[in-house]
């Protein structure tokens, strides 16, 4: 277990009671619950895109994909997660000068060495204010916490406007070998009527899985430029995605007009 530093930075949560439960033992049995109905005897993959929506939206989908990590043989000792800016706008890739990330179920470190190094490459930079209320990244951390054991380390990162290859060169920087798993937070179609997002979903699908980051367009994604990074370099590193989970929430929360799409893909 990390042994917490004193005067530690801490970035604490702020979606708490909103996105996902505050109480401790609430959240850990809530999020045990979504991975237990998820079985699978598949391995972990090196990346993965999942939903970042409250999690009687989203849970269940981004579940899919984290219950693979119950399944490894190795230890995941870092996991590189990058989410839209919904909150902040700003050009650019935002760091965070925190030394951990607090959740209700507790502290997550963040890998400083590894932060250090990317950033300083072109349009990455330290930028807290991107971090502070924003919620892609937030929601996944109680998945991996339950998943990993809370054996990990954390480089989280915001992503802004800007060009696809400096995501590009964040991930090939971070890359690693089987001791660091690749997180990408998006949801898909957003407010749409169901059959709508539905096709328009499967767009989005068939782009992942054909790596083609050009075909997605920005209202097929709130996370695009992440995933079109990932896109890129999975190609580099010779890695084939696919869905594993593909729903809205009109089939996770009830029939509504208008609904979000969500989507679980593993790139292996």
């Amino acid at each position: 277990m990390d042994v917490i530093k004193e005067h530690a930075h801490t970035r604490y949560p702020a979606v708490a009671g909103l996105f996902y439960p505050a109480n401790p033992k609430e959240l850990r049995a809530m999020v045990a619950r979504f991975l237990d109905e998820t079985r699978t005897e598949e391995p972990p993959p090196k990346a993965m895109i999942a939903p970042h929506a409250g999690y009687v939206y989203s849970g269940a989908v981004a579940a899919s994909a984290y219950a693979l990590l119950r399944n490894r043989q190795r230890p995941i000792e870092r996991v590189v997660l990058l989410g839209p800016a919904h909150r902040v706008g700003f050009y650019g890739v935002a760091a965070s000068s925190a030394d951990y990330f607090e959740t209700p179920l507790g502290r997550v470190p963040l890998d400083r060495e590894a932060i250090d190094r990317v950033v300083g490459l072109p349009d990455v930079f330290v930028f807290d204010p991107a971090h502070e209320q924003e919620h892609s990244l937030e929601v996944h951390l109680p998945f991996l916490q339950v998943a990993l054991d809370d054996e990990f380390s954390l480089v989280p990162l915001v992503v802004g406007s800007g060009e696809v290859a400096e995501v590009e060169r964040v991930f090939d920087s971070l890359w690693g070998g089987d001791e660091t798993l690749i997180v990408v937070s998006s949801d898909l179609s957003h407010y749409h009527d169901y059959h709508t997002a539905r096709r328009m979903d499967q767009r989005t699908t068939e782009a992942i899985e054909a790596l083609e980051p050009n075909k997605i367009r920005p209202e097929q994604a709130c996370g695009r430029l992440p995933i079109q990074g990932l896109l890129g370099a999975a190609q580099r590193h010779g890695l084939e995605c696919r869905n594993i989970d593909l729903r809205n929430s009109g089939d996770t929360a009830g029939p509504r007009d208008q609904v979000v799409g969500y989507g679980a893909y593993v790139c292996d």
